[in-house]
């Protein structure tokens, strides 16, 4: 299942458009950055697109900004860590839209600072970073359309929760077996984390060293991404990875290698190649305008 490419903007455009104002996109956590500009681009491509934010006056003011710009997007609460939003969010999306195209898994959070490696929070990062979406995933999962076009799932990830970071070599090997993986075994994975943090072990269990707590969240979301993937394989469903970069947004406090809409405009430009094109199970990453595959 790996495959090994690269290209740029200039060399996947123009794509053919295979969308029209039918396509319904949902995007979480896009009141700012990087969701922001996704939710921004989907929709000055023609798509009909759902901004969520946990916050909904800050999701309501992103909306009237956009609104400004001459884009009109649906604004929604959602907070993927709370299975009565998420409750309620599923039900207004099929009773005003009845299916959906494009689920765009963007809600993230992390309370480190460049440089930091605390856990403090691990038990919200994980509850946001990994069982957020596969809780919204799979309680969305009957409305995706079948059509020949395919429905998207795209995850937003990091080069944080690739394998290369893990130094367990148990869970790794794990991970990699496609035969072994299962949702069980990612849940056991990460419950294995949150008990070694409260017993104040986790810095001996062979986790990744950089923002240990938000890369096994991510670590997490990675190997369950491959696991739906090859799930819903058969029902035209392609279910991927992004990794924006190094992105300057307020989660690197401004710092990066290029800004949010450069990502989002190489996220979009992804999402929406033409099925025949597209893979499933994959993880990609943008670096200088470049979507590259790592797995």
């Amino acid at each position: 299942m790996d495959i090994d490419c690269t290209f740029t903007k200039s060399s996947c455009s123009p794509i053919k458009q295979w969308w029209s104002k039918d396509t319904v996109a949902v995007v979480t956590g896009a009141n700012k950055g990087i969701g922001y500009a996704l939710v921004k681009r989907l929709a000055e491509l023609g798509l009909t697109v759902v901004l969520t934010s946990r916050d909904i006056n800050k999701g309501k003011a992103a909306v009237e900004s956009l609104k400004e710009l001459g884009f009109h997007v649906a604004c929604r609460q959602l907070d993927v860590s709370d299975p009565s939003s998420i409750a309620a969010f599923a039900s207004w999306l099929r009773q005003t839209y009845g299916s959906l195209d494009i689920l765009v898994n963007n809600a993230g959070v992390t309370f480190n600072e460049i440089g930091a490696n605390s856990v403090v929070h691990a038990d919200t990062v994980i509850k946001t970073n990994f069982y957020g979406p596969k809780m919204l995933t799979e309680t969305l999962l009957p409305m995706f359309r079948q059509s020949a076009t395919a429905s998207r799932i795209l995850n937003m990830s990091s080069q944080l929760g690739l394998l290369n970071k893990l130094q367990n070599q148990a869970w790794k090997e794990l991970l990699i077996d496609e035969q072994r993986l299962s949702e069980e075994k990612i849940e056991q994975m990460v419950l294995q984390f949150l008990t070694q943090v409260q017993n104040g072990t986790w810095q001996e269990g062979g986790w990744p060293k950089l923002w240990t707590d938000y890369s096994v969240s991510k670590l997490a979301l990675n190997a369950y991404t491959r696991l739906l993937a090859n799930r819903y394989r058969s029902r035209n469903l392609r279910v991927n990875c992004f990794c924006p970069g190094f992105t300057r947004t307020s989660m690197t406090n401004g710092q990066g290698c290029h800004t949010a809409e450069e990502a989002a405009d190489v996220a979009a430009m992804f999402l929406l190649l033409p099925s025949n094109e597209l893979p499933t199970g994959k993880f990609f990453k943008c670096s200088s305008s470049k979507l590259r595959s790592k797995i």
